[in-house]
């Protein structure tokens, strides 16, 4: 078979599988203007694969090739390919794009052909792009310029393309090449919208500082009023509601809630000079005041 990328071609065959020899192969080809084998540049070679020689580059020829398998003087038939015509059968690669520029609404892209272009060759570049990584509704626009504009975009938004390229020859033949790997890009913010941001942010800012201000206001004006108002509210002790409630209850026994009926101890403490014989008998060892306790009277001398 002929394999064919961006019109550089060559031949390729499966091997033949012998024991014990080294099989080789050649080529051979001729066009459809002259009916006659040609030997190519593979001559009784090891590799099962043959590139087209400068001379089979015309991309409008009508090539046919065949190739056979030798083992020493064993020969096998000759394999004939398909008529092969490069302008019509060759595949055509996806353009490479080299730089992308972004703005608030557009994308700036910048590409180049994927091979050199001969006199008669026209591009057409068909672009496909879409709004986030995982939209289904695509636009499509054609350019023949290397550098183009995807435009009307919005802001901040991701936006993804794949480019391909059609090749229409002075023949008014056209072929369609590869897609492009898919590139994606996000837009950026405008200038107006970001200056709308900023006097949103400043006013924002201004209305929350003059809350802040009218509320100390409001507690400096009115401090008396809300302290008043967060007091607690004032009980009566429970012994004068009762009261209040029953008049005829003694008012010594509501007045003095402190009168017990059991008698307390009274303390008697002694104090003696140091020496005087009276109190010796009152003092222990360390010269300290013993002190005695009666439950009738309290006296301190």
């Amino acid at each position: 078979m002929v394999y064919s990328y961006n019109f550089r071609s060559l031949l390729r065959w499966s091997p033949v599988q012998v024991d014990g020899g080294l099989v080789l192969y050649t080529v051979h080809f001729k066009t459809g203007a002259f009916n006659q084998w040609d030997e190519m540049n593979c001559t009784r070679i090891t590799q099962t694969e043959c590139s087209f020689p400068a001379l089979l580059k015309e991309r409008r020829w009508t090539i046919v090739l065949r190739v056979r398998a030798e083992l020493g003087q064993v020969t096998s038939d000759w394999v004939e390919t398909d008529p092969f015509v490069a302008e019509r059968n060759t595949t055509i690669g996806p353009p490479k794009v080299k730089r992308v520029a972004v703005s608030s609404d557009s994308l700036l892209i910048s590409v180049t052909p994927p091979f050199g272009s001969e006199a008669g060759d026209f591009f057409e570049y068909h672009v496909s792009y879409w709004e986030n990584a995982t939209s289904a509704t695509r636009k499509e626009t054609k350019t023949s310029n290397t550098l183009f504009k995807i435009g009307n975009l919005k802001e901040l938004t991701l936006y993804c393309f794949r480019i391909q390229v059609e090749l229409m020859t002075h023949s008014d033949f056209h072929l369609l090449g590869l897609q492009s790997v898919p590139e994606c890009y996000t837009t950026t913010i405008s200038e107006a919208t970001k200056a709308g941001y900023i006097i949103l942010f400043f006013i924002l800012v201004f209305i929350f500082v003059s809350l802040v201000t009218a509320a100390l206001f409001f507690l400096w004006r009115h401090h008396k009023t809300l302290k008043y108002w967060s007091q607690p509210p004032l009980e009566i002790p429970s012994h004068f509601e009762e009261y209040l409630k029953d008049p005829s209850m003694a008012v010594t026994d509501m007045l003095d809630p402190y009168v017990e009926d059991d008698p307390h101890d009274s303390l008697s403490v002694l104090f003696c000079e140091e020496g005087s014989q009276a109190c010796g008998s009152s003092l222990d060892g360390d010269g300290q005041a013993q002190i005695r306790s009666s439950s009738s009277e309290s006296e301190v001398t």
